[in-house]
């Protein structure tokens, strides 16, 4: 045991020196403060009836508090039987936020460096390039925990990969099954969607080559092994994975329901929603000089009173705050931003860190395995990938033609793969450097590297228009503001936009220098090494300090003490106003709520409250989303619709910005007869009917329901009756009461993966009315009526997900057993 850990001795000093770094870089995160909080907010705004019913220990896998009523498999469930549920909830247990997701970072990237049998210092120092890759800071800062957590797994994947391709079939395997495991729990599966790219062409790599070495057996019995490694993380993740598949075909990003009423594409995300934050071609250029598109958009810390913009105000003898103040104020409109590049926002660049992009380069020229081919067709394709509409002849490609591409959006994002390749082939350069036994020819393509990265930096310092413009493509825009504001002076305004321009220039020359000098010490530190000036040691320490000194500094622009905040719960944050307080007297345990005074889908604040018309999710019903479109986002939006939608209250804000709630007297209630059904052909003609009609009255139907009442003796029963007796969001209870037989309309949301109807508690068909609701042929006599949510998707998910994990923990136990196995005759031949 002691000679065990003096052999491991060299990897805790590093955990303990990833701790330290952990603890002084968040260090308010240790004392119980969070990072993300409005996004936080916003699900807890999303969450609140599942809360709710948490709190009672019961789980619901439907909530009607947003949008009218939609599956919690996007929002929160629990997924029990997933052992990777298990570890990320130790995981969040045990570290604060966003600590569990920084570690899992530097020890996945120093597990995936050390199975490339890297120094571990060098190990080390790539696991630090990539944690602190400032996309993936920006992203703990957003608070998007999710798509942190889906790009940590990325290296141990990687990782396992290469092992099992390595002919370590069974620990490669199982690991591989492992962090896939938790690769799909982490729930983005567009990260993981980009990941698999990556694999897909390392595996083509290795496929040519072990074709070209006669190894193919080798290779394709560690495609099996992979091949099971995938299976049973899927099987481990099948009732998330099951649930989300089944519903994303109804979801916003499935296909649409309408050809003629429509904003939307036949199929997926229309190509101008997706390609909103597309990465500038030029803008690559973040990758080496941080501030060379002006960093983030909004007001900017960088402008101080020895700014261009400042001394406009200055020379017009306005005091110094003051000026500062104004120029501030002035970098954060649209067009007159520090960032100047076509995204409509931006919280900060992908910086790679200038030590790594000096580095890649020189792994191009110097590295020699065949993983560098690997490397750079990711990043270049990539690249051409986050591009988008900026260049969209690669990503028009993908996104016709490649599934599920065509769902995602911000595709400047698959850049976070490019951040994992850029240091990978940048320590595979510096262990070529180590290992070279031809010291001369290393040192030709170091001085070549040196003059192409030096002589780029210094054209940025020394001439960067010819390279940018600095000129944001918007800035007119600015510029009349400005107009404006200044009362007619477009002199001042035209003043103000070319003193933007000299400050961008500055801001990116500072950075520019900044690289260059970072680029010339990683020079000297490793031609003091070849030249044996220096010992590896020093080199392996000396390559550690100064990347994690490069990207600590960018980072700290965009992660800083006061991004922290106090945890709080939404609750004391968000108070009620006084029309929430005078609605929630209502003791009717189902209506819903439309405030007029928010944005219908980006409304995080009134399902705090109430059950809302509105709410806040990206993946919403798609019907639901046409709904709005058509009929609930106009001026005025459909009085029809909403009666129908049983919206009892309207919060309306007058002229003088007061809040007001107006009741609605028309609202049809949970549950009604009607006297009357409307067959029509299709969705189109669904949507049309539903503009103007008497829901209290009248069912639109599509015609493929027929069957289920067609030949029914339907007459109106004026006292027939049909109320809600028993609310929850997974099971609703009715009592109904008629004469005759008669067609109910239900003001629950249709979705039939899932929902069952009973009467009287047999199953019975229902069908969808109004485009959205559900409605059912109802006999004649007093009948209990009940809607359960079941999803099979779900439960019969879970039970697989159980004996996957089962299998998972047995695979990961026989890997320990077979290493374990391996290592006893070298032990016994040691002693004897």
């Amino acid at each position: 045991m002691n000679n065990w850990f003096k052999r491991n001795s060299i990897h805790f000093l590093i955990a303990a020196i990833f701790l330290v770094i952990c603890f002084l870089y968040f260090t308010p995160a240790f004392q119980g403060k969070t990072l993300g909080q409005v996004d936080v907010f916003g699900a807890q705004s999303t969450q609140k009836e599942i809360n709710d019913y948490k709190a009672k220990d019961t789980t619901i896998l439907w909530t009607n508090q947003i949008f009218g009523g939609m599956p919690t498999y996007q929002i929160w469930a629990p997924y029990a039987n997933n052992i990777a549920s298990t570890v990320v909830n130790v995981l969040i247990a045990v570290f604060p936020n966003p600590i569990y997701d920084v570690l899992l970072f530097l020890f996945g990237t120093y597990f995936l460096f050390s199975v490339l049998k890297l120094n571990p210092w060098f190990a080390a120092a790539g696991a630090v390039a990539f944690t602190f890759s400032s996309y993936n800071i920006i992203l703990l800062v957003a608070g998007h925990s999710n798509q942190a957590l889906a790009i940590a797994f990325f290296a141990p994947i990687i990782a396992s990969v290469l092992l099992t391709l390595r002919g370590r079939y069974i620990l490669g395997g199982s690991l591989t099954a492992l962090f896939m495991a938790l690769e799909f729990k982490a729930n983005h599966i567009q990260m993981t969607y980009y990941l698999l790219m990556a694999l897909v062409i390392l595996v083509c790599i290795e496929l040519y080559h072990a074709i070209k070495s006669k190894t193919t057996p080798a290779f394709l019995k560690s495609m099996a092994y992979l091949g099971g490694a995938l299976v049973l993380a899927l099987l481990v993740n099948a009732s998330l994975l099951w649930s989300t598949l089944e519903y994303s075909k109804y979801s916003y990003r499935g296909p649409s329901n309408l050809t003629q009423h429509t904003k939307e594409p036949s199929n997926g995300l229309s190509k101008t929603y997706a390609y909103e934050w597309s990465q500038g071609v030029g803008e690559c250029l973040t990758f080496l000089v941080p501030n060379a598109y002006g960093g983030a958009s909004g007001p900017s810390e960088a402008i101080d009173q020895n700014s261009a913009t400042a001394k406009v105000f200055l020379d017009k003898n306005i005091p110094a705050d003051q000026a500062v103040n104004y120029a501030q104020q002035i970098s954060g409109i649209p067009g007159l931003n520090m960032y100047w590049g076509n995204k409509p926002g931006t919280s900060g660049p992908f910086y790679f860190g200038a030590v790594i992009c000096f580095l890649f380069l020189f792994g191009l020229l110097i590295v020699k395995s065949r993983l560098k081919w690997w490397l750079l067709g990711t990043v270049v394709l990539t690249m051409l990938l986050s591009f988008g509409g900026n260049w969209p002849y690669v990503s028009d490609l993908f996104f016709n033609y490649f599934p599920l591409y065509n769902k995602f959006r911000a595709v400047e994002s698959i850049l976070a793969v490019a951040g994992i390749c850029f240091p990978i082939l940048a320590f595979l350069a510096v262990q070529e450097i180590v290992n070279a036994t031809d010291k001369n020819a290393i040192l030709k393509k170091l001085y070549l590297s040196f003059y192409i990265v030096g002589g780029l930096t210094l054209l940025l310092i020394a001439l960067p228009q010819l390279l940018l413009s600095f000129k944001s493509t918007d800035a007119q825009t600015g510029i009349n503001y400005l107009t404006q504001a200044f009362k007619g002076d477009s002199a001042t305004a035209n003043s103000v936009a070319n003193a933007i321009v000299s400050d961008r220039i500055d801001l990116e020359r500072a950075d520019a220098v900044r690289t260059l000098i970072f680029v010339v010490i990683t020079f000297g530190l490793i031609w003091l090494f070849i030249k044996q000036k220096v010992n590896l040691t020093v080199l392996s320490l000396g390559l550690f300090a100064i990347v994690l000194i490069d990207m600590w500094q960018v980072d700290k622009r965009y992660l800083k003490e006061a991004n922290f905040q106090e945890k709080q719960d939404a609750n004391q944050v968000v108070k009620p106003r006084e029309v929430d307080t005078f609605i929630a007297r209502d003791p009717d345990p189902d209506f819903r709520v439309f405030d007029l005074t928010a944005e219908i889908k980006n409304d995080e604040t009134n399902p705090f409250f109430h059950k809302s018309i509105s709410g806040y999710s990206a993946a919403r019903l798609k019907r639901y989303d046409e709904l709005m479109d058509n009929q609930l986002a106009t001026n005025p939006p459909n009085h029809d619709v909403l009666d129908m939608l049983n919206t009892k209250y309207f919060i309306t804000q007058g002229q003088s910005q007061s809040i007001s709630m107006q009741a609605n007297s028309t609202a049809c209630g949970h549950a009604w007869f009607v006297k009357s059904v409307k067959l029509v052909d299709n969705s189109d003609q669904e949507m049309q009917a539903i503009s103007s009609f008497a829901p209290k009255d009248e069912a639109i139907v599509d015609k493929q329901y027929k069957h289920l009442f067609d030949g029914t003796q339907l007459s109106t029963d004026p006292s027939a009756t049909i109320t809600l007796t028993h609310y929850n969001p997974d099971h609703m209870t009715y009592q109904s009461g008629s004469t005759t037989a008669q067609i109910a309309v239900f003001s629950e949301i249709y979705y039939d993966k899932g929902w069952k109807m009973y009467i009287d508690g047999k199953e019975q068909p229902y069908f969808r009315a109004d485009y959205l609701l559900r409605a059912a042929l109802i006999p004649v006599g007093n009948h209990k009526i009940e809607f359960i949510f079941h999803p099979a998707s779900y439960y019969t998910g879970e039970k697989i997900s159980l004996a996957g994990s089962i299998l998972l923990v047995l695979a990961l136990g026989g890997a320990v057993y077979t290493e374990n196995k391996k290592k006893k005759p070298v032990v016994a031949a040691k002693k004897a």
